[in-house]
Formats: C-alpha cells, sequence, structure tokens
C-alpha cells in the first residue's frame, strides 16, 4: 500500500491471539501477551475498542505508535489490521506483526522481513488480505510439537508448561526491546542484536 498523505502514525505494532480469559497463557496468544509487556515497557494500555481491535498508542523519539490486538479471533486477524492501516494511511513495510511460532523452543526469537506464513493462520490471513508477504514479523517460539501426531490445534490452544514461563518472560521482554529497537534503528540492527 502507498500513501500519498501522511499518515496519522509512524507505526502499526499488531500482536496477533485469541480474545478470551480460556485463552490468556495459551500458546497461541504469545502475540498478544508480547504487545502486553510492550505496553508495560512503554507506559500505555489498551483502552479502546476500535476496528474490532483493542488498541494504544505510545511515543517513541517523536514517532507516534498504534498498537493492537485484533479481537477477530486468530484465523480473522487481517480484517482489523488492514482496516486500521487503511484508516491511518500506514504503510504496509511500518506495519510489525508479533505471532508465535512453533517451529522454535521457547525462548527462541526470529525476526524477519518478508516471508511465507510458515503455517500461522492469523499472519495467513494478513498476508492474504494485504497482497504481499513483504510484512515484518516477530516470531515468538513457544515449543515444538512433541511429535508430528500431535493435533496442532490443541498444542497451540495449550497453556505454556509452569516450568517454560520464566523462560517465555525473558522472550517476551526481549521482543519488546526488539519492537523498539526497530522503530528507532530499523529491521537490520533488531535482528543483529536480538535474533536467536
Amino acid at each position: 500500500m502507498i500513501f500519498k498523505t501522511k499518515s496519522t502514525y509512524d507505526w502499526l505494532v499488531v500482536g496477533l491471539g485469541n480474545p478470551g480469559l480460556q485463552y490468556e497463557t495459551t500458546r497461541h496468544n504469545a502475540g498478544f501477551m508480547a504487545v502486553d509487556k510492550f505496553a508495560e515497557d512503554n507506559s500505555f494500555s489498551f483502552n479502546k475498542n476500535k476496528f474490532n481491535a483493542l488498541i494504544g498508542e505510545c511515543k517513541i523519539k517523536d514517532m507516534r505508535i498504534l498498537v493492537m490486538k485484533p479481537q477477530t479471533y486468530m484465523n480473522n486477524s487481517g480484517s482489523a489490521v488492514l482496516t486500521a492501516a487503511t484508516f491511518y494511511k500506514i504503510p504496509v513495510d511500518r506495519i510489525i506483526v508479533l505471532h508465535d511460532d512453533i517451529s522454535f523452543d521457547v525462548g527462541k526469537l526470529r525476526m524477519r522481513r518478508k516471508g511465507s506464513d510458515g503455517g500461522q493462520k492469523g499472519l495467513r490471513d494478513i498476508i492474504e488480505l494485504f497482497g504481499t508477504e513483504d510484512i515484518m514479523r516477530l516470531k515468538i517460539g513457544v515449543g515444538q510439537k512433541p511429535s508430528p501426531a500431535t493435533d496442532t490445534a490443541n498444542w497451540v490452544l495449550g497453556k505454556i508448561p509452569k516450568d517454560q514461563f520464566e523462560e517465555f518472560e525473558k522472550i517476551l521482554e526481549k521482543t519488546s526491546k526488539a519492537v523498539k529497537e526497530i522503530i528507532i534503528n530499523g529491521l537490520d540492527t533488531a535482528m543483529n542484536k536480538y535474533n536467536t
């Protein structure tokens, strides 16, 4: 998306997850938990409901950041993101998506400038609606399935085990710092500093 007028916000940060208490600490809600940590670190709250999402905002180095948690359920995340980006004229190269990834162990963080959805259906919906794979994403390791026979849906909707939660909280902290690094110094610097 290319807009001729200046956008209201300099960046859009999106955490993916599912709304509802039953999903709060599940693997699939790593994106929600990561933007919650980002909100805590940057002193703002998700105090509005707009575009079918909970939204908040902050300033970093005189840049306005819109942060959102789509409330559409994971597989339909794209509609909320596209609506917000279009309304505020935020170009696709200023969108950062945070989501769970079952390819990586808990404690791993991987950033990419573009690429396929890797089986993550929320990211898939965003890619399909925007019509491009050129979407920045931070993939948060939530643990690999114990065996190929393990049902993927049940695995991602399972809770982070208590004995791994301390390590998981560390990766949320690192993810929050990586988002800020991207905004201030760019993705390449953030990747060199925080990719694990």
